[in-house]
């Protein structure tokens, strides 16, 4: 049942040349690190409409008939989100919505699939799922669901015409999807393997792929929705630019059948950009050494604070793009991103070519993140390679291979992140093997210049943010 709820939660989720190889791992910028400017946003939205919108609204446009699921979920009940209505009685991470096409009543995934995580036993719609796991195959799961479909409706009646654009899509994306890492997302491949099959300027389903893909999965950690009110691009690498509204409605081109109906569902996007706006980290569930936390913070405003800002009552935050030849962190990601083919469909897309304009622009650098709730937001790094703050800190600690329980309160209090095992080799449901391509655990060696005591004050220090 568990495996189901991935499948629907990955609705959720956000080069014309053939990838032979894995992309190249290119560093060289001729700048080093460089400030990424704002754009204007829409900021008019109501912050109780975009929080009911995200855990309920329709902008994935089709689904699974509900009439199907109904007696799979008698006696569920949301207690994450709390919603009302038909949503009451089902698990948060899904939602049930009226189709785009034929007004039939459908279920599929919300952000909240991967934006709602769970630390310290409690799940936190906004934190980042770390404990997802796509490393199984999505396509005989796509097939299962596709037969019950055909088997119990007719062409002619709106519950098939409802599945229908999310089948398409779902076949399409499947098999780029699976990883090789447990707690990885691949939300950009789904992006980019339902993109590759859409017309760009009316969205519309297209069976010849418009680009091609890479056979590689590559994914990464989940960041936390409360620092997109800080930043001016969005992504690890900084490549969603000008309108925050339509970069976050990406993930419905999983099922959104057409433009015309993007257009109505975005409006709610303007709401989910209000929520996102009053949207706070958990406070850190243990106690501080307020003294030691003092001394943490000079020394983390000394070092730190010109990418990763400054935090208490007048915050700061520069939003630096580092590039890969300075920051060292592994360069796949960003080499894979500023080489596929989604960049150039999106720049002449729906998204960037009518108002209010979104655009992609790929560099070869990673976003230094603001740090507010580091304490909860492990592992560490884009790739999610570095189990916790204090190995992120002391770069010659870092486990190659390690592995966690699974059990969100199995924490490290002391350095700040997952309680963890080291191993010779991955094994494990939850094993993290960072000798695999594009997992790397080097780079952001920064902290390698502090001494003991003084990593030390600075965690103490980052449990207070």
């Amino acid at each position: 049942m568990r495996f189901f709820w991935f499948i629907l939660g990955l609705a959720a989720l956000a080069a014309c040349q053939r990838y032979s190889t894995l992309p190249g791992t290119a560093t060289d910028n001729d700048w080093k690190v460089k400030p990424l400017p704002a754009s204007p946003q829409q900021m008019d939205g109501d912050p109780e409409a975009g929080y009911a919108f995200i855990g309920g609204g329709s902008y994935i446009g089709s689904g699974v008939p509900f009439e199907m699921m109904k007696k799979r979920l008698s006696g569920t009940t949301d207690t994450v989100l709390r919603r009302g209505g038909v949503n009451a009685n089902l698990p948060y991470p899904v939602s049930a919505f009226e189709a785009a096409k034929g007004g039939t009543l459908v279920m599929n995934g919300n952000c909240f699939t991967c934006h709602a995580g769970e630390v310290n036993g409690q799940i936190v719609p906004g934190l980042g799922n770390s404990f997802s796991d796509y490393q199984k195959s999505f396509k005989p799961m796509g097939k299962v669901i596709r037969v019950g479909v055909d088997f119990k409706y007719k062409k002619d009646e709106p519950e098939w015409e409802a599945y229908e654009d999310f089948s398409r899509y779902f076949n399409a994306m499947a098999p780029y999807i699976q990883t090789n890492q447990p707690g990885a997302n691949p939300a950009f491949r789904l992006a980019e393997a339902c993109m590759r099959h859409r017309d760009p300027v009316d969205l519309t389903y297209r069976e010849a792929p418009n680009y091609d893909m890479m056979d590689y999965t590559i994914a990464t950690d989940v960041p936390p929705l409360w620092h997109v009110k800080k930043k001016n691009a969005l992504y690890y690498n900084g490549i969603g630019r000008g309108d925050f509204t339509k970069l976050l409605f990406q993930a419905s081109v999983l099922g959104i059948p057409d433009s015309t109906a993007a257009r109505e569902a975005i409006i709610g996007f303007k709401d989910v950009l209000a929520w996102l706006q009053t949207l706070e980290p958990p406070a850190y569930p243990g106690p501080v050494d307020q003294a030691l936390a003092a001394e943490g913070q000079v020394i983390f405003e000394e070092n730190c604070s010109k990418c990763h800002g400054t935090y208490g009552e007048e915050e700061t935050y520069p939003n630096k793009l580092v590039s890969l030849a300075l920051v060292k962190t592994d360069p796949m990601y960003a080499n894979y991103a500023k080489n596929s083919g989604i960049v150039e469909w999106y720049n002449s897309s729906w998204f960037a070519q009518s108002e209010p304009k979104s655009y992609f622009a790929p560099e070869l650098g990673y976003v230094a993140p603001p740090l507010d709730g580091i304490w909860a937001t492990a592992p560490y790094l884009h790739n999610g390679s570095v189990p916790t703050v204090a190995a992120l800190l002391d770069s010659k600690n870092r486990p190659d291979v390690w592995a966690r329980s699974g059990d969100s309160r199995d924490y490290d209090h002391k350095a700040l992140g997952w309680a963890y095992t080291e191993l010779d080799k991955a094994k494990g449901d939850w094993a993290f093997d960072t000798n695999r391509p594009g997992y790397s655990n080097k780079g952001h060696d920064f902290g390698d210049k502090l001494s003991a005591g003084e990593r030390t004050a600075v965690i103490e220090y980052l449990k207070t943010l």
